[in-house]
C-alpha cells in the first residue's frame, strides 16, 4: 500500500504526516508513508487544497488534517 501526504510543508501537513505513519504504524501493514511537497505532482492529483491523504493513487481527503482513527479507517477501505 502506497500513502501520500500532499501538501508543502506547513504545520497541518506536517501533522497529517505523522498521524499516516501512527495509523500504519497501529495497524501493522505493509505500507509506505510519503510526503509529496512538488505542487506540480501534488496538482496531477486534481488537488488545489491541502493536506490531502492519498492512498493507492486515490485521494481520499482534500484539506482536512485527518485524526489516526479516521486515517485507519480509510486504510481498511
Amino acid at each position: 500500500m502506497e500513502i501520500k501526504i500532499l501538501g508543502t510543508g506547513c504545520d497541518k501537513c506536517d501533522k497529517l504526516e505523522a498521524n499516516a505513519k501512527k495509523a500504519v504504524e497501529e495497524l501493522g501493514i505493509d505500507a509506505t508513508v510519503k510526503k509529496i511537497d512538488d505542487l506540480v505532482e501534488i496538482m496531477t492529483h486534481g488537488v488545489m487544497t491541502t493536506p490531502a491523504l492519498v492512498i493507492d493513487g486515490a485521494v481520499k481527503a482534500p484539506g482536512k488534517v485527518l485524526s489516526v482513527e479516521d486515517i485507519k479507517k480509510y486504510i481498511a477501505k
